[in-house]
């Protein structure tokens, strides 16, 4: 009985000293937490860091295997040169392309599955509604990047190619987003968007296409020695252009090494998602190679006045004010009668059984007239 009455007697010591312990607990808990408020900082800014990292990876693994580049434009601009340089292909004798080509690449990285890119080549815009759908029907808008390639050294057919190039895009685009799902569209039209964000002033007067454009000025070598005032007309619609469809502007030669980097770099980037901006400078100087990434450009930057929405047709009308232009002349002529003749295009194989059908053909053709003959005399 002593014992417990002991006890009952010790139990508020007992109660004061947990309670000074609980307190010390707090205060030192206190010291801790005011003491480590800087380390804390540094682990949010490595999550931080590491959530960047985790994101980088996860777009990556979920990059798209494959990537379509459809390329068109003048005659004679250096088309295939760009892909054959861009493939590292020898280049002997680089034949004219007759009509629509495709080749293809592939590349793979470490850890990574292998990324295939589709190279589709259009050789000439004269009555080519129909070639222009292949690229985009078989392969989709989705990962779709076209680069329209202009001959600068004759400037009085720029607007004749460009208009001619732009319209067939955008008349077969239009005809594709009809056909396709709604979630599709809205996600061709989210990216559209995304690529000119940093012209938000100017976004409700464009008229985006689908897919990147990039507009390149070829043969920038003898461009570069043409008078200031027709570069700068040439320069101001190629940039008006660009700007309306939400595109990019690169001027390009492939005797200047510099330039030919840019573009190849550029062919990678929109081909294989490398990572980095190609256009390492922007240049809006007409008297130097312009180089104009996706949303830099405004109206206001190219010297279009507030009254200045532009579209297609004042584009054109204000270039042939101060540029003679002429109009897209038919092809025809300038092509072998027959095509299967011409000695840029020859392959043994198919030549021998070609010669050998036209002979058979002709002995079927000698039998017809001579039984006609007979026919007639004994008719």
């Amino acid at each position: 009985m002593q014992t417990n009455c002991a006890w009952v007697m010790r139990w508020p010591q007992f109660l004061y000293k947990l309670h000074a312990k609980m307190q010390s607990m707090f205060e030192k808990g206190n010291e801790l937490s005011l003491g480590a408020a800087g380390s804390i900082q540094e682990i949010a800014g490595r999550l931080a860091e590491e959530q960047e990292r985790l994101r980088q990876l996860e777009a990556a693994s979920t990059a798209p295997k494959e990537r379509t580049l459809f390329v068109l434009g003048s005659k004679g601009v250096g088309k295939s040169t760009a892909i054959n340089k861009f493939f590292d292909r020898e280049e002997h004798t680089t034949r004219p392309t007759m009509a629509l080509e495709y080749s293809y690449g592939r590349r793979t990285g470490t850890g990574r599955s292998a990324q295939v890119l589709n190279v589709w080549e259009l050789g000439s815009l004269d009555n080519a509604e129909q070639l222009l759908e292949v690229p985009m029907r078989t392969h989709g808008l989705q990962q779709l990047s076209v680069f329209i390639m202009i001959d600068l050294s004759q400037p009085q057919r720029v607007w004749a190619d460009v208009e001619c190039a732009y319209k067939g895009l955008r008349d077969t685009a239009q005809r594709l987003m009809q056909l396709a799902a709604p979630q599709l569209r809205e996600d061709v039209e989210r990216r559209s968007l995304e690529r000119v964000k940093h012209a938000k002033q100017d976004i409700s007067t464009l008229d985006l296409l689908p897919f990147p454009v990039v507009l390149v000025g070829g043969k920038y070598d003898v461009f570069m020695d043409f008078e200031p005032a027709l570069k700068k007309h040439i320069c101001r619609c190629l940039r008006s252009m660009a700007h309306l469809v939400g595109g990019a502007v690169l001027f390009y030669s492939q005797s200047v090494p510099k330039l030919a980097k840019v573009l190849r770099d550029t062919i990678s980037h929109l081909g294989f998602g490398s990572p980095t901006n190609p256009f390492r400078a922007h240049v809006t100087d007409y008297n130097e190679a312009l180089s104009i990434w996706f949303g830099t450009d405004s109206w206001s930057q190219i010297g279009i006045g507030e009254a200045g929405r532009l579209n297609v047709e004042r584009i054109g009308a204000t270039l042939s004010v101060e540029v003679p232009q002429l109009q897209l002349e038919k092809q025809k002529q300038q092509l072998p009668q027959d095509p299967a003749r011409d000695v840029g295009f020859r392959e043994s194989l198919i030549d021998d059984m070609r010669a050998h059908k036209d002979e058979e053909l002709a002995a079927i053709m000698r039998d017809l007239t001579l039984r006609g003959k007979f026919e007639s005399v004994h008719g």
